[in-house]
């Protein structure tokens, strides 16, 4: 009997030689091949790109011959590549699709495939769910065969990154930078790009080691220590990461502290309306921090909540004018660039932001934090059985659940998840503090994630979090 594969919020993944076969590979790419067929301009073509993890190249290769099999063009990528860079050679050259195989910042042990849609972003929710027909049909379409061409993928978005920012005034800035490819598929990509015009960096974690040595290759901590060393021995202005398949990003601050997506986010989105003055919309997560609603809110700028999933932001982009859109995993993206997120690119809009203010990462992240309030936050993954999770969303649900730790549940949200706000104190002007329960989809796991106006307060209220789910 076939084993069942599960669609998360950005395709299938699965832990290699268990769920995560050849054999369930092709599978895959005959459901992405008949979805292509029936629903887009198959004739277009599809691209296929991997990244460094084991087996992701001959996978990739699996992956193109079955797809090839049904009539469609394929081009694959000649070399480890940045999932961004999948999609923007889809929206580029109007291909009817993309497929990355990747686990993104999954430990060492997984690995899965990402479909692109023709428009150059995460698959929409509708797609996806046409896909997994095509699955459960068990759809293998057969065709005159099409041409496998090996191709550069990088070339072309490397140009178009640098295009999207004023790469001129980051190399006039003379800020240092650390950069930590976290031995993914952006290795290279920019550290080339900062060495070809001069801008000063230091650069780790380049190599290829499928084993991710030591580290998932999450930019997140604990992963990110070794660049919080390297930024505060090489004395640099920031550090910045991307993750497995460079689709998001991390940072480092010029004292060691680790910046994580949600005030990349504000960072980003405060330099983006102060400087830029481009127009749109901004778009975040269920899970991300509500400075953002603050910053918008100042600018008049409408801001729209959306479940997790980058696919449910790159929904937004094709029906409005959206700026910025992100989520908490550091995926953030911009509907003028691909409606995608995209790691490589953020840390260059980042260098771009730091240039244009002549002030280090940190100092950023302090005045946003004056001017809007002081927020913090923090995420507990708690590897949990099956009973205790579902469990533990059914007490959160409950209506009888007022409370957590010494907090009143001021009001509950259940967009994706339970999120309780609670009563606790705001210090001043600080952030409304809320905790967030989420059962994943396809793993034994419950994450909880949670904002207030102090660290303390956030470590407070995750501790009685994971009281709460563990009964």
């Amino acid at each position: 009997m076939a084993q069942e594969i599960k669609f998360g919020t950005d395709g299938w993944r699965g832990i290699i030689a268990d769920d995560f076969t050849f054999d369930n590979v092709r599978r895959v790419a005959g459901a992405i091949a008949s979805y292509v067929s029936k629903y887009e301009a198959a004739q277009r073509g599809v691209f296929i790109g991997y990244d460094t993890r084991f087996l992701s190249q001959t996978l990739a290769r699996v992956a193109a011959e079955v797809i090839a099999a049904a009539g469609i063009p394929v081009k694959l990528a000649n070399d480890y590549t940045p999932t961004p860079a999948v999609s923007y050679a889809v929206k580029n050259n109007g291909a009817a699709g993309g497929v990355m195989i990747t686990s993104s910042h999954n430990p060492w042990n997984w690995n899965g495939v990402k479909f692109k849609g023709s428009f150059g972003g995460s698959a929409t929710p509708g797609i996806m769910k046409r896909i997994e027909e095509e699955l459960s049909a068990g759809a293998m379409p057969q065709g005159a065969r099409a041409a496998i061409e090996e191709t550069d993928l990088k070339t072309p978005y490397i140009a178009a990154v640098c295009g999207f920012a004023d790469m001129d005034l980051i190399g006039k800035t003379k800020f240092k930078f650390a950069i930590d490819s976290m031995y993914g598929s952006g290795r290279g990509v920019l550290a080339g790009i900062f060495q070809e015009r001069g801008v000063p960096f230091v650069a780790i974690r380049q190599e290829v080691n499928p084993l991710f040595p030591g580290i998932n290759p999450e930019p997140i901590i604990p992963h990110v220590a070794l660049l919080q060393e390297t930024v505060v021995r090489e004395k640099c202005d920031a550090g910045l990461a991307t993750d497995g398949d460079a689709d998001r990003i991390g940072a480092v601050a010029e004292d060691g502290s680790f910046v994580d997506s949600h005030k990349i986010f504000c960072v980003l989105l405060y330099w983006l309306l102060v400087y830029k003055k481009w127009p749109g919309d901004v778009v975040r997560a269920f899970n991300t921090t509500r400075m953002l609603d603050r910053i918008a809110a100042k600018f008049g700028r409408k801001l729209y909540e959306t479940p997790i999933g980058f696919k449910y932001t790159a929904d937004l982009m094709m029906e409005h004018d959206i700026l910025i859109g992100g989520e908490e995993s550091g995926g953030i993206g911009y509907s003028r660039f691909l409606p995608e997120r995209d790691g490589v690119l953020n840390c260059v809009l980042l260098a771009n932001a730091m240039a244009e203010e002549g002030k280090p990462l940190g100092q950023l992240v302090a005045d946003l934090q004056r001017e809007f309030g002081p927020h913090y936050y923090g995420r507990r993954d708690l590897h949990i059985p099956e009973e205790t999770k579902q469990s533990a969303i059914q007490r959160a649900r409950a209506e009888n659940t007022q409370s957590l730790g010494r907090y009143r549940v001021v009001k509950k949200e259940n967009l994706d998840g339970i999120k309780f706000f609670l009563d606790a104190p705001t210090n001043g002007n600080g952030a409304e503090a809320w905790i967030l329960f989420r059962a994943s989809g396809t793993e034994p796991l419950l994450r909880a994630y949670a904002e207030a106006a102090s660290p303390e307060l956030v470590e407070e209220i995750l501790t009685s979090a994971e009281k709460f789910v563990r009964g």
